[in-house]
């Protein structure tokens, strides 16, 4: 076991997503000493694979380039990657913590040439395009990965390509050796910025995600629209390549249902609006898409966005739960419903379905310390004691905006702790 320079004026923050990204940041530029951790290779989590944010449909770059400046410039903040939580005992203001840091096979030496990547063949499924592409063995997850360095998979260890990534490297940056290592923090206060995951559309029977390839999720969806996904940027069918120029974006698919999801996931609607405007750019006028939904749900701001989509010609709205989905001969796909404004059944053919998937906490996969508080979805509320908070969307489904403010609060609450216990300390 291996000892990390920590104190009870630590604070850990558990998840380098945006939200993870400003509860650490927020902290550290008080002054605290923060140690971020995030189990994948890279900070940035699911905002990293936005194509663009809504409203003012601008690039995650904008949100993300900078906090990496900042995290870059502060030394107070330290960042672990592929580290993983896996016991958290003591009391508010006095934690211990384990962590258990998965080997990269890759040091600090790494300039990012990508000569291992070219040097060897094995692929597996890019799990940066939810597995709609193929990456190499040895590759750097994207294009703003933080850290700037390659991985080897572990699948490649022991195989003819890890020496070929080895011999291919001329700085000395492959480590073949590498061993899973845990170490151990003493920490003041936690923050669990865990972030979402994806509800398995597989489990919603009657849409077919696992039957048909041409239903496909709504991030999956925003991969596609991305010039740096699998695509090129271009929207495609996954089934024979087509262009995808009448597509259906179904709401609330695993959301509001007590057979799936009870919560709303709140940003939904407005991915779904938001990803029309992709059909437009890339079609012009020569594109349709229909929003199948329950209720739109834009507030405040959103408001003004919703109002301009329903202006565009291109777009319609159908409000109907969608009852089932079959296909046809071609791969094209049959909506059947009921259109609760006229109650009227409806047949509907489209190139491509997509479906607006509901929010999950990621924490679900995760085993929280027992003195942790969830609601009855799942997200984080606390901890019992006080010393430990929900932020961003692990403490509820959330925009990258609310996320923000999330996190901004729970790094002002984890500092009130530490400075309590600084407190006693003293007296």
């Amino acid at each position: 076991m291996k000892a990390s320079i920590a104190t009870n004026q630590t604070i850990l923050v558990v998840g380098g997503g945006i939200g993870g990204m400003t509860a650490a940041l927020e902290a550290a530029e008080c002054g605290k000493q923060v140690i971020l951790v995030e189990k994948n290779p890279t900070l940035g989590g699911r905002t990293a694979l936005l194509y663009r944010y809504f409203p003012k449909m601008c690039h995650p770059t904008c949100g993300l380039e900078i906090n990496l400046r900042r995290l870059k410039g502060n030394r107070r903040l330290r960042v672990l990657t592929q580290a993983e939580v896996t016991e958290v005992s003591g009391r508010n203001g006095d934690y211990t913590v384990k962590l258990k840091l998965s080997p990269r096979y890759v040091n600090e030496n790494c300039t990012a040439c990508g000569e291992c990547a070219l040097a060897v063949s094995g692929q597996m499924p890019n799990p940066y395009d939810y597995g709609l592409s193929q990456i190499k063995l040895a590759y750097l997850p994207h294009a703003m990965a933080y850290p700037q360095r390659y991985v080897l998979d572990p699948a490649i260890i022991g195989t003819a390509d890890a020496e070929k990534a080895n011999s291919a490297c001329k700085y000395g940056a492959i480590d073949l050796a590498m061993k899973e290592e845990t170490i151990e923090l003493k920490v003041g206060s936690v923050i669990w910025a865990t972030g979402w995951k994806p509800y398995d559309a597989a489990k919603i029977q009657p849409y077919g995600y696992d039957r048909f390839a041409n239903v496909i999720t709504s991030v999956e969806f925003e991969r596609l629209a991305d010039p740096h996904g699998p695509t090129g940027g271009k929207l495609l069918r996954p089934s024979d390549g087509a262009p995808a120029k009448n597509i259906a974006f179904i709401q609330c698919a695993g959301s509001r249902d007590e057979n799936h999801l009870r919560h709303c996931s709140r940003i939904c609607c407005m991915a779904s609006l938001k990803q029309t405007q992709y059909v437009r750019e890339a079609y012009g006028d020569d594109c349709k898409s229909t929003i199948y939904y329950i209720d739109i749900r834009a507030i405040d701001r959103f408001e003004d966005f919703y109002r301009k989509v329903q202006q565009d010609p291109t777009v319609g709205f159908v409000k109907s739960k969608v009852a089932r989905i079959a296909q046809n001969e071609n791969g094209s796909l049959i909506l059947h419903g009921v259109d609760t404004e006229g109650y009227h059944r409806y047949a509907t053919e489209h190139d491509l379905v997509v479906l607006a998937i509901g929010m999950e906490p990621e924490a679900n996969g995760i085993k929280l310390p027992d003195d942790i508080v969830v609601d009855s979805s799942g997200f984080i509320e606390g901890s019992k004691d006080g010393g430990q908070f929900g932020a961003g969307a692990a403490a509820s489904p959330t925009d990258v905006n609310r996320s923000v403010q999330s996190a901004t609060a729970a790094a002002l609450r984890a500092i009130q702790v530490v400075h309590k216990t600084a407190a006693v300390e003293v007296a």
